[in-house]
C-alpha cells in the first residue's frame, strides 16, 4: 500500500500585523492632532478658588434681601458705607473687603456697590453669596 502525502498548504496571510500597524497609526493621529479650534488669540483661562478657606479679617459688608446695607453689623446708606470704607483704604490699602449678600439679592444692589469700592482702592474684594437651601 502505498501512502500519498498531501500536499503541504501554503499559510494564509494574516492579518494581525496590519490590525496592529492600524492601531498605531490610529494612537499616533490622536496624540499629535488637535481635536479643538483654534482660538485666534491666546486665552489664559480663570483659575477656580473654589473649596478653598474664606479669608478672615477686613470689613463685611452685608447686603440684605431688600438690598438695605450693613458694615461690620450696623445698618447705614450706601453713602456712609462708602465714606467708612474710604477712610479705611486710606490707612491700609490692602484691608480686605467682604461683600455679603443675601441669595436673592437683586444683582443691581451689589454690582455697582463692588464697582464703588473697587473705585476707592480696594485691591481685595471678596464676594459671598450663600445659596438657598435645597
Amino acid at each position: 500500500m502505498k501512502l500519498v502525502r498531501m500536499p503541504r498548504r501554503t499559510a494564509p496571510e494574516t492579518i494581525i500585523p496590519l490590525i496592529d500597524v492600524v492601531f498605531f497609526l490610529l494612537v499616533f493621529f490622536m496624540l499629535i492632532g488637535r481635536m479643538d479650534a483654534t482660538a485666534p488669540f491666546d486665552v489664559v483661562p480663570a483659575v477656580a478658588a473654589t473649596g478653598s478657606d474664606m479669608p478672615g479679617g477686613g470689613t463685611t459688608l452685608a447686603v440684605s434681601l431688600d438690598g438695605a446695607i450693613a458694615l461690620d453689623g450696623q445698618t447705614m446708606d450706601v453713602a456712609s458705607a462708602l465714606l467708612q470704607i474710604a477712610d479705611t483704604l486710606r490707612t491700609s490699602p490692602d484691608h480686605l473687603i467682604r461683600i455679603n449678600a443675601h441669595h436673592a439679592a437683586p444683582l443691581s444692589a451689589v454690582l455697582p456697590l463692588v464697582a464703588q469700592i473697587e473705585a476707592l482702592g480696594a485691591q481685595d474684594i471678596v464676594l459671598v453669596v450663600t445659596p438657598p437651601r435645597s
